[in-house]
């Protein structure tokens, strides 16, 4: 039997899932670079995905700590949606994806790995970004580490 090796993957096992929300910790973090948050805006910023689905998979996240959506006033979601217009320009401009996911997964059943602070995934793709690995071996194979992407798209970010 051959051997795969994802060893980042540990992190996120080992990470404890319990205690303070990540997603509001880090923001109040004077560390935006080490904690991959590349845009701040009023209400909402934006982080790269630390355990992406592919490069460039980043989440779009209020501040404001709730799991629903209809708590958000209008205008953090009129800026949470024109964020998301602008890192799919900045995506666009820096890793040229060929399409994109976006979505919210509201709730454990829903897919949310973070289900008690609403944020908004945007998952660049491209052809043939999805193959065996997944399916064969619960593996995901990712051609650039996140330090360079965060690197890439903070240098495009206007």
């Amino acid at each position: 039997m051959e051997q795969i090796w994802a060893p980042w993957r540990i992190e996120y096992i080992e990470n404890p899932k319990e205690g303070s929300c990540v997603l509001c910790q880090k923001p109040k973090e004077s560390n935006d670079e080490a904690n991959f948050i590349l845009y701040r805006g009023q209400h909402n910023f934006v982080i790269l995905n630390a355990f992406p689905y592919n490069p460039g998979h980043l989440m779009v996240v209020p501040y404001q700590h709730t799991a629903n959506l209809q708590d958000l006033t209008h205008e953090k979601i009129i800026e949470h949606f024109d964020i998301i217009k602008k890192g799919l320009e900045l995506l666009k401009l820096t890793l040229k994806p060929a399409g994109f996911n976006i979505g919210l997964n509201i709730g454990k059943v829903a897919g949310a790995g973070i289900e008690g602070h609403l944020h908004t995934h945007i998952v660049p793709r491209w052809q043939g970004d999805t193959n065996f690995m997944p399916v064969l071996s619960d593996t995901r194979v990712l051609s650039e580490a996140l330090t360079a992407t965060y690197r890439k798209l903070k240098a495009n970010l206007s």
